[in-house]
């Protein structure tokens, strides 16, 4: 009986950088598809030339633009390891995948342990989220949350311990901050989107209730109402897991992270201000000096103006969605 291949799903917008080096890595699958967001620079060609399937669709939002992929895309293969083009496969976890697919039975999915990478060191310690479910079958996995979204598999989960090398500074640390400030406002804005649907914080549900995504649920609002919370955030990252063992990569990570944080914090407060403030009366105020409304949902990404995705610098957001497939490995 022939083992199971693995078909490889790259999600891009404008990565010409990075993007050779990643399709090196996964060399060694015959069925790559790049799933890109409308790039504007060399991607698309460069994924051509490598052999790639291409898929192009105007991003919407995370959740949504993955979850359209994995319903969408024809992959040859019934497992697909999921990369972004910063990142790459090391020999051993591709020798691992390879053997987790052959002798999986229950499982539907398998978490990755990823490293990252900064100033040319392994951020061994500070780095907050070590394990990512990258390899699964499509049909068994969707994504939750419009930022930072939550994988959510229909089934067990195994766990491989070779490494997946990610170098979120590639593109240089302006690049990395820009980025995160347009996190910050959708963490703010996902974060008001929470509180008008969901039931009033409870300390109980956060600690004790039954069902995982409830409690995550209410844990989250538990951080976010803690005072002083960059500066717990850095005390966590730098003493709590010992990043100061990372040297002065480990650091200014741990800053950066608490510096996001504060801008998560500002801008859900200047949300909320916002909220309270009473509707201006139309004749009595002049547009310019008018404050500017509240949406009413989460905007899409790409909307600031040089605001970058996990995905790389995203458009914005149509009503349409253009398809292409081009290129492609022959069987």
């Amino acid at each position: 009986m022939q083992a199971p291949g693995i078909s490889v799903l790259i999600l891009t917008r404008n990565e010409e950088q990075d993007l050779p080096g990643c399709l090196q890595s996964v060399a060694w699958s015959d069925d790559i598809h790049v799933y890109d967001s409308m790039s504007t620079d060399a991607t698309v060609a460069i994924a051509q030339r490598f052999g790639a399937h291409v898929t192009q669709r105007v991003f919407d939002n995370w959740a949504s633009h993955q979850n359209w992929g994995l319903q969408h895309i024809g992959f040859r293969h019934p497992w697909v390891f999921y990369i972004d083009a910063d990142e790459r496969m090391t020999p051993e976890l591709v020798a691992q995948a390879r053997a987790a697919v052959r002798a999986a039975r229950d499982e539907v999915a398998f978490r990755v342990q990823r490293r990252d990478f900064f100033l040319g060191t392994w951020l061994r310690h500070v780095q907050t989220s070590p394990f990512y479910l990258r390899l699964f079958r499509p049909e068994r996995m969707r994504y939750e949350r419009l930022v930072n979204p939550v994988s959510i598999p229909d089934g067990p989960a195994g766990e491989l311990t070779g490494y997946l090398d990610h170098y979120p500074f590639s593109k240089g640390v302006t690049h990395w901050i820009t980025r995160h400030n347009n996190y910050s406002g959708l963490e703010a804005m996902q974060i008001i989107e929470n509180r008008r649907g969901e039931a009033a914080f409870s300390l109980a549900e956060a600690l004790f209730a039954t069902d995982f995504h409830r409690r995550r649920a209410h844990q989250k609002e538990l951080f976010f109402r803690l005072p002083l919370r960059p500066l717990f955030k850095f005390a966590i990252l730098y003493l709590g897991k010992r990043g100061f063992l990372d040297g002065r990569a480990g650091l200014t990570y741990a800053m950066l992270q608490s510096i996001y944080e504060y801008f998560i914090v500002l801008k859900t407060r200047e949300l909320e201000r916002s909220m309270a403030l009473p509707a201006p009366d139309p004749g009595s105020v002049c547009p310019e000096s008018a404050p500017a409304p509240v949406p009413q949902s989460l905007p899409m990404p790409g909307m600031a103006a040089d605001g970058e995705g996990e995905f790389g610098n995203l458009p914005v957001a149509s009503a349409r969605q253009t398809v292409a497939v081009a290129g492609g490995r022959n069987p």
